[in-house]
């Protein structure tokens, strides 16, 4: 019996793709371990958003080959093995086989020439693709094992962000049926389905349908589960036929993709939008439902960042008051349009920004948190003594402890009576 061992890293899209090789590979006899040690097939689905995940990528593949007993194999697979695919072959020797998204995992197809064709099979990433057999985007799932389950609608993405090489290895958009991302939600039998996507507003355009898409399909799996979720929503798409969608499934939850608000710099990362029109929207969707909970992330240090443009950001911060925000350091990606740009920011002053606004949305966020203690709140049980309202997306926001006893997968209705930073406890 054969045995792997599978590491995941970068965004939830990467786990639904991994979510999806597990599912293949158990249907080909192969059986899971949480020991790489004992493992046939090791496998990192890697990231190469920034510089900081490539590196961890690297670091995780070097820290696996050391568990790389006689006759297993190495196999990295995910952004990296598509972007950089001939280069890690190249430079490190410890992996038996790259395999980026046009390559099916299996251990008859390692140690074959990664030039033979015979040995992989392609997964179509064009705009309108005649689909393989072999399709991550739509290859079947197993059951969740958690209450909640991601589901990737899409692939690819059609925008020209400045700093975003995506678009160059995961292909155009690329958008799957209603239909079967239905079949999925339902396979998988989770109570809470998050929907992500590179531009997960944007679902359908591909296919003509633009915003017509994404509100059905939200009512649709909505009318499923219990919960309904939706992350990376870019400003320019959320209609108000988007945001009423996403009230009405009772997750008022808004992960906004804004990058930065000065004017002049989101016109240099070839993006929507000012800080007024942002703080605007934010402030209507509040005017609509009070309990509404928001996202956003902000790239510090993007060239022509200038001291008045991170000052802007600053008090945008101050005024919109999301409830969740994450700052990164501009890392600069071969063959995007940023990397030739003139107005580098020298890297401490870019620590110097991190640092302000990571301190000033700490505050806004406990301030908020401690905002709730006394106050009702609807709870799923992700494990034991584990669990989130509305307001906290799973594994990128705080958690709430609650009573050891509760069952996994059940909702409850808890009062605050703690807050600790992110985090809070409910009895």
């Amino acid at each position: 019996m054969s045995r792997y061992h599978l590491v995941t890293l970068g965004c939830p899209k990467n786990e639904v793709d991994s979510e999806k090789l597990v599912g293949r590979l158990g249907a080909g006899g192969h059986v899971a371990t949480d020991d790489p040690d004992g493992a046939d097939l090791l496998v990192v689905n890697t990231c190469a958003f920034i510089g900081e995940a490539r590196q961890e990528s690297i670091d995780t593949i070097l820290a696996l080959a050391e568990h790389k007993g006689a006759g297993a194999r190495l196999v990295v697979t995910g952004c990296m093995a598509e972007r950089y695919g001939d280069e890690l072959a190249e430079a490190m020797p410890e992996i038996d086989l790259v395999a980026g998204f046009g390559h099916e995992v299996h251990d008859h197809h390692v140690g074959q020439d990664q030039a033979d064709e015979g040995s992989a099979t392609p997964v179509a990433i064009g705009r309108k693709p005649s689909l393989p057999a072999f399709d991550l985007l739509n290859l079947a799932r197993p059951p969740s094992q958690r209450p909640w389950a991601y589901v990737k609608v899409a692939e690819g993405c059609d925008r020209a962000c400045g700093f975003c090489a995506i678009p160059s290895f995961r292909g155009p958009q690329r958008s799957r049926s209603i239909g079967a991302i239905l079949d999925e939600v339902d396979q998988l039998e989770a109570q809470e389905i998050v929907l992500v996507a590179q531009d997960l507003a944007a679902f359908g355009r591909d296919q003509g349908v633009g915003e017509r898409s994404i509100v059905p399909l939200v009512q649709e799996v909505s009318s499923r589960v219990a919960r309904t979720r939706l992350l990376y929503l870019y400003p320019s798409d959320l209609t108000d036929g988007l945001i009423d969608a996403i009230c009405a499934t009772g997750v008022p939850y808004f992960d906004l993709s804004l990058q930065h608000v000065s004017p002049s710099l989101v016109r240099r990362m070839r993006r929507w939008g000012n800080g007024e029109k942002f703080l605007a929207r934010i402030t209507d969707i509040r005017a609509r439902e009070p309990q509404a909970a928001f996202r956003s992330n902000f790239i510090v240090g993007y060239p022509g960042e200038t001291e008045e443009g991170h000052d802007e950001l600053l008090r945008f911060v101050a005024a919109a008051e999301v409830d969740w925000c994450g700052f990164f350091a501009y890392s600069p990606e071969d063959g995007t349009y940023a990397v030739d740009l003139d107005g580098g920011v020298d890297p401490g002053l870019m620590g110097e920004r991190l640092a302000e606004l990571r301190e000033l949305q700490d505050a806004i966020t406990a301030r908020k948190r401690d905002e709730l203690l006394g106050s009702r709140v609807e709870v799923l049980v992700d494990a034991p003594g584990v669990a989130r309202s509305h307001r906290e997306a799973p594994e990128i926001d705080g958690v709430i402890s609650v009573p050891e006893h509760l069952r996994a997968g059940t909702f409850v209705t808890l009062t605050v009576t703690g807050a600790l930073g992110p985090d809070l406890e409910a009895e």
